[in-house]
Order: C-alpha cells, then sequence, then structure tokens
C-alpha cells in the first residue's frame, strides 16, 4: 500500500524506513513492514536527512555512455571498485558519482551506496547504470528484480563447454566450505540461472562465451562457470592458476566484461538499449589464444 502512495520511493527505501521507526499509522510507530493497517488509517511518514557519513565525491574520468536527468550509465574500467566498503573508502564509483552529479546524490536510497542498483565485482569491465532521482532508483529497481533488464557478459573461459549453448540453473549461496566465495548450494541460497552460449573456440584450451543473465547473484557468471568446469580465465577466486606453454596471461583479474545493458527509462519509459567493446587486455588475450590455437575455428 506505501509503495502506490508513496510512488517517487522503492520498495526497498521504504521497508527500510518502516524498520528504522520512520513511519507511524495513527499513533503507533511501525517496525513491521509485512504490517496491514486498517482502511482509513493515516499513515505519517518521516524521511530522515542523508546519512551524516565520509562519503565524499571525487573528480574522476568517467566513462559515460549515456546520461540525462535520472540515469546515468557507465562503461566501468577494470579495478574500480563500485561503493566505499571496508579496504576501499575512497577512490570508488560513487566518490566519482557524487563528484559528478552532485551531493543531491547523496539521498538516493538512503544509503552508503547513493544511486547504486546493481554493481559489478572491481575486476569486471563493462555497463552499469545509476539512479540520480529517487523515481530511477524505484523504477530500476523493480526491473531487475522483475529480472526485465537486459544483460549480457562476455567471458573467457578455460576449455570449451561440450554443450555450446545451454541454462545453468543452481541456487548460489555462501560456500560451506570457505565463507569467503559463493557457491552452486544443495539448500538454502537463492536461485539463479544464466544462458551461455559459445562464441569461439581457441583449439582445446578456452573459449569465448556469451552469458545472460536471468537473475543477479552475487559472482553468477563466475560461480556458474566454474560449476560446470570452466573457470573463467583469470579469476583468482572461483578458477586455479593455469600454466600454459607459449600463453601469457597477463589480464588483471577474471576475464569478464559487461557488454550489453538494455532497460526501460524510468520517465519516458523507452527502451533503451548499450553496448560495449571489451578493454584491450581482453581483446590482446583473444588474440593470443587465437595465436596459441593455431587452427583456430569456429564453433
Amino acid at each position: 500500500m506505501l509503495a502506490a502512495v508513496f510512488a517517487d520511493l522503492s520498495r526497498t527505501r521504504l521497508r527500510q524506513l518502516i524498520e528504522q521507526g520512520n513511519v507511524s499509522a495513527g499513533e503507533r510507530v511501525l517496525s513491521d513492514p509485512a504490517h496491514r493497517v486498517k482502511p482509513g488509517t493515516a499513515i505519517a511518514l518521516e524521511i530522515p536527512p542523508p546519512e551524516s557519513v565520509d562519503v565524499r565525491g571525487q573528480k574522476m574520468d568517467l566513462p559515460i555512455v549515456y546520461e540525462d536527468d535520472q540515469v546515468i550509465v557507465i562503461d566501468k574500467p577494470r579495478g574500480l571498485v563500485v561503493h566505499p566498503a571496508a579496504g576501499n573508502r575512497d577512490g570508488t564509483l560513487v566518490n566519482a558519482l557524487i563528484a559528478h552529479c552532485g551531493v543531491s546524490l547523496r539521498g538516493i536510497g538512503g544509503e552508503l551506496r547513493p544511486g547504486i542498483v546493481h554493481r559489478i565485482d572491481k575486476d569486471t569491465t563493462g555497463l552499469m547504470v545509476a539512479a540520480k532521482t529517487e523515481l530511477a532508483h524505484r523504477s530500476l529497481g523493480k526491473q531487475f528484480a522483475a529480472h526485465a533488464i537486459e544483460r549480457a557478459y562476455l567471458a573467457l573461459v578455460w576449455g570449451v563447454p561440450k554443450q555450446r549453448e545451454g541454462l545453468i540453473e543452481g541456487n548460489i549461496g555462501r560456500s560451506p566450505l570457505n565463507r569467503q566465495k559463493m557457491a552452486v548450494v544443495r539448500t538454502g541460497g537463492k536461485p539463479a540461472r544464466t544462458r551461455y552460449k559459445v562464441l569461439k573456440t581457441f583449439g582445446a584450451t578456452a573459449a569465448l562465451v556469451e552469458c545472460r543473465l536471468e537473475t543477479g547473484r552475487t559472482h553468477q557468471v563466475r560461480v556458474h562457470m566454474a560449476h560446470i568446469g570452466h573457470p573463467l580465465i583469470g579469476d583468482p577466486v572461483y578458477g586455479r592458476p593455469r600454466s600454459i606453454p607459449g600463453l601469457s596471461v597477463t589480464i588483471a583479474g577474471q576475464a569478464l566484461h559487461a557488454a550489453v545493458l538494455g532497460f526501460q527509462h524510468p520517465k519516458t519509459h523507452k527502451s533503451l538499449r548499450f553496448q560495449s567493446e571489451p578493454p584491450a587486455d581482453f581483446t590482446q588475450l583473444c588474440l593470443d589464444l587465437d595465436t596459441l590455437a593455431g587452427n583456430f575455428r569456429s564453433p
């Protein structure tokens, strides 16, 4: 009900405000987002000012693909952390966005990651969108929750999958063997689905694979490809170091690139779709694999 009344706020933001005691029904302060109120009850919502946290703007050369008054699409370079966290208090995409968009961005989403509705890993490159208004934050949040966002990744993996295309399904949760890693788990976790297609093969050594996400779980592509026996080249967490005579893997981190991003504009409702070419180190690794394979052939 609140989502319909306060349409400019996302369900996640409203849930957060309720749990923080900022919503009241009559004289009763609500704390349970699932609480049902009687028809005709007066609802009061108090939106606190943005948290006083040291998330400051830092000017960076942002590779902006698209921007308007609602959203900004970035082609994230390798090595850039999306939001502040332990060990990365500044120098993040959030710091850059605050400097670029202004301090008003601080309140969007009401958290330490203003404007962020999804993220990609530090060493993954490619397209991501950030919200510049509460309207955009709410709309994009709904689209991600409904799996209505088009996302396609290019990945270089070790070996060649026997099935050249298919659907990988398996709940993803914390690994019972290593809590610092995610894994496909038998019980618990969250449902995850990745559609993959082999685009090119480099002999039997490696393959270029397109992965399309039907869900958005932490490390989903990396976990799912490792689960079927084809971890990403350069992945320090889910892969194993491999020494191939004549091949020098100089890519820093996993060979994963967010190549396609499509969504409905929060305000105009028009479909937007963006494409990004892989970075130079990804392309060079493809060339090196091609040379190593010798008689390279398409699948």
